[in-house]
């Protein structure tokens, strides 16, 4: 057929060893899809069987076509690999001529045991939906950039229970989390000597909630026509000053002009990005402090919960200011997750949810385990194949 691409190929004889007995025997007893090459690609193997002086028949050996299996080895690898695009399994069976349940049963197979934890630690919860949880766990190395696993629940007791397992927890010299006190406790329980560090977008948005209150309870003292404004105008308190045009300077101005508590609010601000922006944490926990002082003095009611939370996670928002590493890969890669639910109407199964999260970033380390007969994956050119 036109559609098609027919390869008939036969191994070269040579010697095999009896599964039985052990002998080696060279004597016969009686004499699959592949990647696509442009068009549907079958291979017809003439596939021998090997008699041994004990009485044993048995197939002879290949690498690329596991026993049992009717699609090479390569055609398995490529559409795992495939997994990597975001694609649905029916999408990705349809281009490799098998079935999405084909597809996602090779997909199944892929499997990821760490073994030793990093020196950097990130922790971060996403709503998965999956292994009858709502929240799910991921846990990333931010330093190499790589998911280190994705646990099923969130619960404190169950992330001591997973971290304690590993003789390799001494490693941990940082953990980075946002403000959750659950995770925290974590750190501290399991990463004794570990820094904990607090995500600067956790910390900074607490600032913006605050100013955002004071805008809300500054608008409704107004008329229809100034709440209008000011909704429609409350983007440009989260501008940053440097890149406000002339224009939208002067609609600040008039903001400000209308109600002084929101300028107060708007330059604490600034003031807490400046804070946070500091590289030393010598200097910065002086400057926090200083911060949480002149709140104090400007009494604003709505500064109080972001106060709050910068005495409760004073030193690891000082910590952020030693190290680069925060939560944003972390982010990144639940953005990615919620892509892939979104393709695959949602994963309530959450070992195929934890491996089609970490598989799009995941890369083979150095020491993993050997994979097993089902796994293995080892791709050899079709020159090779031919010869």
């Amino acid at each position: 057929m036109a559609d098609q691409l027919h390869v008939y190929l036969q191994l070269p004889r040579r010697e095999h060893r009896c599964p039985c007995c052990g002998a080696v025997t060279d004597r016969i007893h009686d004499f699959i899809k592949d990647i696509p090459l442009g068009r549907t690609t079958f291979l017809h193997l003439r596939k021998r069987r090997y008699r041994c002086s004990c009485g044993k028949r048995f197939f002879e050996n290949n690498t690329f076509l596991p026993r049992y299996y009717r699609a090479t080895s390569r055609l398995i690898a490529q559409i795992i690999f495939a997994f990597k695009k975001l694609t649905s399994a029916s999408e990705t069976g349809a281009r490799y001529n098998v079935s999405g349940a084909t597809a996602m049963r090779y997909f199944r197979c892929v499997s990821h045991r760490p073994k030793e934890l990093p020196q950097v630690l990130s922790l971060d919860e996403f709503k998965g939906n999956s292994g009858g949880q709502k929240y799910n766990c991921i846990v990333a190395d931010p330093q190499n950039r790589k998911i280190f696993d994705i646990l099923p629940d969130r619960f404190e007791n169950n992330l001591i229970r997973y971290f304690s397992q590993f003789p390799s927890k001494t490693n941990v010299k940082y953990f980075v989390c946002d403000m959750n006190p659950h995770f925290r406790q974590v750190a501290r329980t399991c990463f004794p000597n570990a820094v904990v560090v607090a995500d600067k977008y956790h910390v900074i948005r607490q600032a913006y909630w605050a100013m955002e209150r004071v805008r809300k309870n500054e608008q409704g003292k107004l008329s229809v026509r100034f709440r209008k404004y000011f909704k429609r105008s409350r983007y440009l308190l989260a501008k940053p000053m440097e890149k406000l045009a002339e224009d939208e300077m002067n609609r600040l101005a008039l903001m400000f002009e209308i109600a002084p508590r929101l300028a107060d609010a708007y330059r604490l601000k600034n003031e807490f990005l400046t804070v946070i922006r500091t590289k030393s944490s010598t200097e910065g926990r002086k400057r926090l402090a200083d911060w949480l002082l002149a709140v104090e003095v400007m009494d604003l009611p709505e500064f109080h919960g972001c106060t709050k939370a910068c005495h409760n996670w004073f030193n690891e928002i000082v910590n952020s200011m030693d190290v680069p590493w925060t939560n944003g890969f972390i982010e990144g890669c639940n953005n990615k997750t919620k892509v892939l639910k979104r393709v695959c109407f949602g994963m309530r199964n959450f070992p195929t949810s934890a491996t089609g999260s970490s598989l799009p970033v995941h890369k083979n380390r150095a020491g993993d385990p050997a994979p097993t007969r089902s796994e293995k994956i080892a791709i050899l050119p079709l020159p090779q194949l031919l010869t």
